[in-house]
């Protein structure tokens, strides 16, 4: 699935190559790509047409674009989840078409058209409206994203919120790390990725954590995401790729997620796996002191 480093280069092609432009024509070809949306297909396009994308956004996974017509903002906007396989790709309008092409939205003038390409059909698109955010009232999200959390890339995450409320937690550091309401955006792998960078195991206890732990955690965890979105995310397979349909090549950088039984970077350990919410987590036992139950279960 696509995580916060995947999301964020799809926004900022999205910014590059969408915004600004204005909708003639909507075509949705697949039901299941709007059933999010409450008034279907037909609902969609009639009150897309015309309108005009005025910026490329982004909360955790979601993206949004704020639309506006000829007299300003309308106070909605075009909501986007990828899903597990979801593609947003910027097309020349002759291209032919993908085989799991299921919307495709054409503009004003313009021989680029957008297209929602989706295998797995988890994801898909809606209209919904923008309303203050709970922490800054002058910045809008779509109300249906308005619970999730800021990702730590964001400049206005709070270090010491996150802090205080990941102390009062009594599930695992993990299971934390991927709850929408405390921190959005860090998904499995990155996850992995963060806790080994801070020589944290994940099956550890949140609330035990001393703030200075929390803190070398928060630092990694903005590194393995920057380094990601450097890379252009992680592609494992041809369902994640950029608005122009080029891969990310993170994977190559990766240091114990997917490597079960290969040698830690580190310490020349190898890495394990266990499960972990019909996952994987990986991690080195060495590096990453394992908790006497998680130790048990793995030996």
């Amino acid at each position: 699935m696509p995580e916060l480093p995947e999301v964020e280069t799809v926004r900022a092609g999205l910014a590059r190559w969408v915004v600004g432009r204005t909708v003639a024509s909507v075509e949705v070809r697949h039901p299941r790509a709007v059933r999010r949306h409450r008034g279907g297909g037909a609902d969609l396009t009639a009150r897309l047409t015309g309108l005009r994308f005025e910026a490329a956004s982004r909360r955790g996974k979601y993206l949004w674009l704020p639309l506006a017509d000829r007299d300003g903002s309308r106070g909605e906007a075009l909501v986007g989840h990828l899903g597990m396989s979801g593609q947003l790709l910027v097309r020349p309008v002759d291209a032919e078409d993908e085989k799991h092409l299921h919307i495709r939205i054409r503009f004003v003038g313009d021989q680029q058209e957008l297209r929602f390409v989706d295998q797995r059909t988890f994801g898909g698109l809606l209209l919904d409206r923008l309303v203050p955010a709970a922490d800054r009232p002058e910045e809008n999200v779509p109300e249906l994203i308005a619970h999730i959390a800021r990702d730590p890339m964001d400049p206005h995450f709070d270090d010491a919120l996150f802090t205080a409320r990941l102390r009062r937690r009594g599930s695992e550091l993990k299971r934390a790390l991927l709850d929408q309401s405390l921190v959005s955006g860090v998904g499995n792998i990155y996850a992995d990725e963060a806790l080994w960078r801070a020589e944290v195991h994940g099956a550890r206890r949140a609330g035990a954590l001393d703030r200075a732990t929390v803190a070398r955690l928060l630092t990694e965890v903005r590194g393995v995401l920057a380094d990601a979105l450097q890379a252009g995310g992680t592609s494992f397979d041809a369902l994640y790729v950029n608005v122009n349909g080029e891969s990310g090549y993170f994977d190559r950088s990766l240091s114990v997620y997917g490597r079960d039984g290969l040698p830690c970077p580190r310490c020349g350990t190898a890495v394990r796996r266990i499960a972990f919410m019909n996952r994987s987590s990986y991690f080195c036992p060495r590096c990453q002191h394992p908790p006497r139950a998680t130790v048990r279960k793995i030996v």
